[in-house]
């Protein structure tokens, strides 16, 4: 049997195509079952001076995604011996990847485009998987979409519970038991009775085990061969519990919003993040931040005449996890790409109308955690770690940040380890 921790990019794919290979699967979920319009309560808190947007539920942050399908770090990964491009074919195909159609892009979205056009930037429609013909836009891509028109790692669970696995919510690893230098299984302690969280969408016998009972929430499932997709938080501290040093670095793709007031363009409720520009150190997007619309809500500005972008960068790993905490400073190179992203920024929403005099920004915060247990450092080419039969597949191994929406890549690395455990360790 195959024990998976966390059901989000990499945890889900893995899941499905090893159930699908007739693999015995149980998927451990720390987070509870919830209905993807819901996921908005599943945001994590974390201490000052830490913004990080991240979820702990079913499909872990795929669920509050925006929906973006681009390839990164696939050249670096290359160099590292680690050919992905077979794979993220085959993701772009499982996902339906696709530029949304015209109908879908709203005027404020068109506005900063053509504004980013006629600079000579580089600009695209982009990549998305969502379902154009199931999707009113609304608005509400991060915080869980309301006509479940998106993919969701969610998707991939159903599939591999329908083909055998069994699925723990609620559940958390909070050990990992190893003997002789091999992987024997995880402990796990449940934080709630099955009733607790049962969803219409999964049958009562696919979140039950027998091995526990209603008086002991704590037990010990074992494995020859687990699976940490935990996050690059969780999956560290699980790592540095049994003496293995992940966590020593982090890297959080750095991200600020700006935006100010263009009157009745109703950027609030288009679709999030519906194209993309591409800069030397950063990424812009259009992004609507609630914080802009509390803070221009102090002078009488209605959140349906706030346009704002996204500027994300690749930041440098200078963070870690100790004592299970978020640790994170930014480098003076983070701070001059902001800026540099900043500032062509607010030039296209000057060009597309927005009033100078209102345009703000968020602080700086954090959407990608990942590089914690880096491949070539803490996990070999075939994502296997020092433990034999104990495997990452997260964005913990990413080597560095890609200052893009990894979502794909993860998938992408997911799909390739699954192909490995069905090719020499399902025996």
């Amino acid at each position: 049997m195959v024990v998976i921790v966390g059901s989000g990019a990499g945890g889900g794919i893995l899941a499905m195509e090893l159930a699908l290979a007739n693999i015995p699967v149980t998927i451990v979920e720390k987070g509870p079952f919830i209905n993807v319009n819901d996921a908005f309560n599943c945001y994590d808190e974390f201490d000052e001076p830490i913004d990080l947007l991240k979820t702990t539920c079913l499909g872990g942050s795929t669920v509050v995604a925006a929906g973006n399908g681009v390839r990164v770090l696939e050249k670096e990964l290359n160099n590292l011996g680690i050919n992905i491009s077979n794979e993220l074919d085959e993701v772009e195909k499982l996902l339906s990847i696709h530029p949304m159609n015209d109908n879908c892009f709203g005027e404020g979205t068109r506005k900063i485009m053509d504004v980013a056009n006629d600079l000579d930037l580089d600009v695209k429609k982009m990549p998305k998987f969502i379902r154009d013909n199931e999707c009113i836009p609304c608005g509400h891509c991060s915080f869980g979409c309301l006509q479940n028109a998106k993919w969701s790692s969610i998707d991939f669970v159903r599939i591999a519970i329908d083909n055998g696995a069994k699925l723990l919510c609620n559940s958390e690893v909070v050990d990992i038991v190893i003997e002789d230098n091999k992987v024997k299984g995880v402990r796990v302690r449940k934080n709630h009775k099955d009733e607790d969280f049962k969803d219409g969408n999964f049958r009562d016998e696919d979140c039950k085990d027998e091995s526990f009972k209603d008086e002991d929430f704590n037990t010990l499932i074992e494995s020859d061969l687990v699976i940490l997709a935990a996050g690059a938080i969780d999956s560290a501290i699980l790592l540095q519990k049994i003496g293995i040093k992940a966590g020593e670095k982090l890297f959080i793709d750095s991200f600020v919003t700006i935006g100010g007031k263009l009157k009745n363009i109703n950027f609030n409720k288009e679709i999030q993040m519906n194209a993309l520009i591409k800069g030397r150190n950063f990424i812009l997007s259009p992004h609507y931040a609630q914080f802009i619309a509390n803070e221009l809500k102090k002078e009488a500005t209605d959140k349906k005449d706030i346009l704002g972008i996204m500027i994300k960068i690749p930041d440098d790993n200078y963070g870690k996890i100790k004592d299970g905490k978020v640790i994170k400073e930014n480098s003076i190179k983070d701070v001059r790409f902001i800026a540099e992203g900043s500032a062509i920024a607010g030039a296209i929403l000057i060009e597309a109308g927005v009033d100078p005099n209102s345009i703000i920004s968020t602080n700086l915060r954090g959407a990608h955690p990942g590089g914690t247990a880096a491949i070539g450092e803490i996990v070999n080419e075939n994502l296997e770690s020092e433990i034999n039969g104990l495997f990452v597949s997260d964005a913990s191994v990413l080597p560095k940040s890609p200052g893009a929406p990894p979502i794909l890549t993860i998938l992408a690395l997911s799909k390739r380890l699954s192909k490995y455990i069905i090719n020499n360790c399902s025996g």
